[in-house]
């Protein structure tokens, strides 16, 4: 029941004010970290810094120990009450659990955000380029109108996973807690998880450990993602309004690995082999090549496409309705 309510509230309220928004926090604090264990981009290091990579995983672990301990903490401060409360306690510690869930997951934001990009993109490609620039890091000011189509139907397939599928799968696992050290170490690894110089310093090494922690909290979420995927486009039956390339999914495991991150190629191939799309990075990667250039039909079908794969992630959990992983 907690998923249930808190993906609601995420559609109800959307997210939470900054003020008050625990990955804003955790992103304050490797923000203001970060500026302290990676070093300058000018200054002279070691091919192998394994001085930056110690201060980058003692700063790294420093974070995640409180946002374990808080989440930890209120979740049995929650139990607590609701044995304190019967018969109503276990609903509104359900209820309490879900509100604490929810900042912890953004589905509502990423449909609207994806959205957005293919709304200021039938104004104008300037329009469409600067509201993409508000999801991805990459650098949008020469990009083609189908190549910031490509990059938002990308950022919808890869942050279903990181946002809302892995979130859930960590919290049916391990609670709270689970949910939020995978949230701390996703934002770790998208602002500490670089192989090039970023921002004047250095990350291949300072970066390492945020990155590799974040492969291996992501390695079996974004695969689930991947088959939720396939299920959602099963179930709505995409093939009605553009055919569904089923038999081109044999090609997956191949076409996952082509991106460098060994996580995010599972969803966003999965998309384009489903709906028969090209998508890339410029000069870095092209998943599906021979598929069609997206076009704003092909942005739909992927937001419909992810919402259903979240339904069917629900009725997955069906058979624990009566727990607080449901």
């Amino acid at each position: 029941m907690t998923v249930l309510l808190a993906l609601l509230i995420d559609h109800l309220l959307g997210e939470p004010p900054v003020r008050w928004h625990p990955v804003v926090w955790m992103g304050n604090y490797l923000g203001w970290a970060g500026q302290r264990v990676a070093p300058l981009a000018h200054a002279p290091r070691p091919a192998r810094d394994g001085r930056a990579f110690v201060w980058g995983a003692l700063a790294w672990s420093a974070g995640a120990l409180p946002v374990v301990a808080l989440a930890w903490g209120l979740q049995a401060g929650l139990a607590w009450l609701s044995a304190q409360w019967l018969p109503w306690g276990t609903w509104l510690g359900v209820l309490g659990l879900a509100v604490l869930l929810k900042p912890l997951l953004a589905w509502a934001m990423l449909r609207s955000e994806v959205q957005a990009v293919e709304a200021a993109l039938a104004q104008s490609l300037p329009a469409g380029r600067e509201r993409l620039s508000w999801l991805v890091s990459r650098d949008v000011t020469r990009l083609t109108d189908t190549e910031v189509r490509e990059s938002a139907i990308e950022t919808l397939a890869e942050n279903l996973n990181d946002s809302v599928i892995a979130p859930i799968f960590w919290f049916v696992l391990l609670g709270l807690p689970g949910a939020a050290l995978y949230r701390y170490a996703n934002t770790a690894d998208a602002m500490w998880g670089y192989r090039e110089v970023r921002g004047g310093r250095q990350w291949l090494w300072a970066g390492k450990w945020a990155a590799r922690v974040d492969d291996a909290l992501s390695w079996l979420p974004a695969r689930i993602t991947a088959l939720l995927l396939m299920c959602g486009a099963l179930l709505l039956s995409l093939g009605q309004c553009a055919p569904v390339r089923w038999q081109a999914l044999a090609c997956l495991p191949q076409q996952s690995r082509i991106t460098p991150s060994p996580n995010g190629g599972w969803p966003m191939a999965t998309v384009a082999l489903l709906l028969g799309i090209r998508l890339g990075k410029p000069g870095v990667y092209v998943l599906n090549p021979t598929g069609h250039a997206p076009a704003a039909t092909d942005t739909q079908r992927a937001v419909r496409c992810a919402a259903a794969a979240i339904g069917v992630l629900l009725l997955a959990l069906l058979p624990w309705a009566g727990g607080t992983a449901w």
